[in-house]
Order: C-alpha cells, then sequence, then structure tokens
C-alpha cells in the first residue's frame, strides 16, 4: 500500500507538575521546603529518512502523542523529563497545518425564519444556514460535481524536509513546573503552592509526499512510462497492455558506467482534467513538482486512437493548470513505440504541428534510441 498524503494529530509532552513538600527528618521536625521540580514535556520530532519511500507507518499511527514529564517529588527530588517522540519520515515530506473546522451547519425551518431574499424555487425547503451568517449558495459546474474530486484544505505550511537526517521539532513540550522550594524567601519562609506543568503544544497536520528525483517522466496511460523505466533501471513496476497498469509512483536509478546515478520517477498516467483532481490528478502531479527535468513520453503510435500532438498540448495544459512553474523546467519530448508501422508518419504529422520542439524517437519495448536517450538527460542534468 502507497501512502503520500495522511492526515495526524500530534500532541507533545506535559510538564510535570511542582511539588509541595518539607524536609523532615530526626531533630528537625520544622525543615524547610523541599519540593522538587517537575519534568519537561517530551517534543515530537520529524527526522527525515531516505530508506522510506511513503507514509505507511503515520497511516496505522495517526496519533502522536509524546510522553509527559513526572512530577516533582519530596526531598528535593525533580521529576524526570518525557522522552521525545521522533518520528521517521520519507524525503520529501511536506507538513501543513491544517485551520481549524468551521462554524457547525445548523438546519432552520424558512416557516419560522422566512428570508426574502430566498430565490422562489427554494421556498418551502430547508435552508443550510452558518452560525450567524446568509445563506450559503453553492455553484458548482455540472463537470466539476460529477469528476472532479474535493482538494483536502492545506492551511500553513510548517516545514519542508528533504534531507536526509534533517530534523524538525513538530511540536514542543511543556515545562515542568517549580516546586516550592523555589518561592521560600526571607518573608514567607513556607509556601504552601507550587507550579502546575505548562501543557505541550499540539495540532492537527496534513502529512503531503512530494518524491524527490532528478527527472520525471509524465505521459498518457498507456504509453510506456514503465516499460522505458525497466529497460533503464532496476525498478520492475507492473507493466501489462491496459491503461492505468500503474498506480503508484515508481522510483528507479539509472546507473552509468563511470558510476554516475540518476533517479527517475515513473509518475501514473495523467488524463483530461487533472488538475481538477479528476483521477487522482493531484496525487500524482505532486510528484514531478521537485524533478529538475521532465520528459513527455509520447505514443507515437497512436494505440489507443489519440493524436501525439493533442497528448502532448493537453499535457502542457494540465501542468500549466496545476503549477506554471513546472513549465520553466528543463523538458525533453520523447516519442515511444516507433516500432509500429504508424508512428513513422505519426512523428512527420508531430514536427509539423509542434515546430521548434525537439523530439527524440525510441521504442522502449526492443531498446532502440534508449542510449541515445540516457546521455541526453545527463547532458540536460549537467547543463
Amino acid at each position: 500500500m502507497f501512502i503520500d498524503e495522511i492526515k495526524i494529530f500530534a500532541r507533545a509532552g506535559h510538564g510535570g507538575k511542582g511539588c509541595v513538600a518539607f524536609h523532615r527528618e530526626a531533630y528537625r521536625p520544622k525543615g524547610g521546603p523541599s519540593g522538587g521540580n517537575g519534568g519537561n514535556g517530551g517534543d515530537i520530532i520529524l527526522e527525515a529518512s531516505h530508506d522510506l519511500n511513503n507514509l505507511i507507518n503515520q497511516f496505522y499511527q495517526p496519533r502522536l502523542i509524546a510522553e509527559s514529564g513526572q512530577a516533582g517529588m519530596g526531598k528535593g527530588m525533580d521529576g524526570h523529563a518525557g522522552k521525545d517522540l521522533v518520528i521517521k519520515v520519507p524525503c520529501g515530506t511536506l507538513v501543513w497545518q491544517t485551520p481549524p473546522p468551521s462554524a457547525p451547519l445548523e438546519i432552520e425551518d424558512p416557516a419560522e425564519n422566512p428570508e426574502p431574499s430566498i430565490p422562489a424555487a427554494l421556498k418551502g425547503r430547508p435552508v443550510i444556514r452558518s452560525s450567524g451568517a446568509k445563506a450559503l449558495e453553492l455553484d458548482l459546474s455540472e463537470e466539476e460535481s460529477q469528476d472532479s474530486k474535493p482538494i483536502v484544505q492545506r492551511g500553513e505550511l510548517v516545514c519542508d524536509l528533504t534531507q536526509h537526517g534533517q530534523r524538525f521539532i513538530l511540536c514542543h513540550g511543556g515545562r515542568g513546573g517549580l516546586g516550592n522550594r523555589n518561592f521560600a524567601t526571607s518573608v514567607r519562609q513556607t509556601p504552601r503552592f507550587a507550579q502546575p506543568g505548562e501543557p505541550g503544544t499540539e495540532g492537527a497536520f496534513l502529512f503531503e509526499l512530494r518524491m524527490v528525483a532528478d527527472v520525471g517522466i509524465v505521459g498518457y496511460p498507456n504509453a510506456g512510462k514503465s516499460t522505458l523505466l525497466t529497460a533503464i533501471s532496476r525498478a520492475r513496476p507492473k507493466i501489462a497492455p491496459y491503461p492505468f497498469t500503474t498506480l503508484t509512483p515508481q522510483v528507479g536509478i539509472v546507473e552509468y558506467p563511470d558510476f554516475h546515478r540518476i533517479t527517475m520517477c515513473d509518475v501514473p498516467g495523467l488524463i483530461a482534467g487533472a488538475h481538477r483532481n479528476v483521477g487522482l490528478g493531484h496525487k500524482f502531479l505532486r510528484h514531478v513538482a521537485r524533478c529538475q527535468m521532465l520528459v513527455f513520453l509520447l505514443d507515437m503510435a497512436g494505440t489507443d486512437n489519440r493524436n501525439p500532438w493533442d497528448d502532448y498540448h493537453s499535457l502542457l495544459e494540465e501542468l500549466r493548470q496545476y503549477d506554471e512553474g513546472l513549465l520553466r523546467k528543463r523538458m525533453l519530448v520523447v516519442a515511444n513505440k516507433m516500432d509500429e508501422p504508424s508512428a513513422e508518419a505519426n512523428l512527420k504529422s508531430f514536427k509539423r504541428r509542434v515546430k521548434k520542439t525537439p523530439v527524440l524517437p525510441i521504442s522502449a519495448a526492443f531498446d532502440e534510441g534508449v542510449p541515445r536517450f540516457l546521455t541526453t538527460i545527463r547532458e540536460y542534468l549537467e547543463d
């Protein structure tokens, strides 16, 4: 199971309360105050690790609670501090602090509290209102209501963990309270009070994983992305002659004879409307945001009755609608399935329709043009 987005609740440990105690021993029936201090609460620390590739650990542990500090004790003994909770996450994890829930919705009867601004078509029906607000009006197009999926609300970006070993304190533990020995003065020699421990910080967060790779392969379903990744690396994604065989991003490492390495990410197939989260579009598009270079893999044979030039323009439009910054990355257009009979004619038509765009023809299934492809992407990355 591949998890790249998960909501969690995190709470640091509370500080231990201070102790109210007085020193008592033989021949000292009225000793001074000796209450110890409470221990500090444990922090919740996130640590990036390249040994992980998804957020499966947080899927089974959505509540992160750190250990609280121990209360102070008599004879001047301080309580133990709570242990820090270290959570390892994969490199490329973004942490968002989700906004608090909105005001609860109330259902009113328009007969008891009529509203003159309600349209005639809605009179006699229950009206959904927010507390102290006017009636909500939803204006969703038919296309968005049927195809697009709700986008998870993201609040403030808390941290972005990209390097191995990078740490960030997500929630700070509360400070322990002071015992009564700290409040003794020449005037008040027997204080009978102590400080309570401070509560640890808490909040709801959204963990989002964006793959960190040098090259991202984008294209329509059944274009041959998994076949290409299998031909140039040791990654073994599932390959089958039907669309959407790859449902999760696959990362492969390309090794050159001089021991140079390039990480390449196979993004599942995009479809029209992916920028509106159609077909899990955002779950796929987010993984190309960190790539230094994008490879547009086109089915030049048109095996699914699509024109390659239409696929190319559609992919550009989806990337532009999602994030215009993606179009400023280095791009390489690769024409796959050149072993098919109709590929040569489609390639000529593509060059006439899409001018000033170099195209690299390959056939990943038969390893034709793949060495040139590897040399080209290395030159692009080193430029």
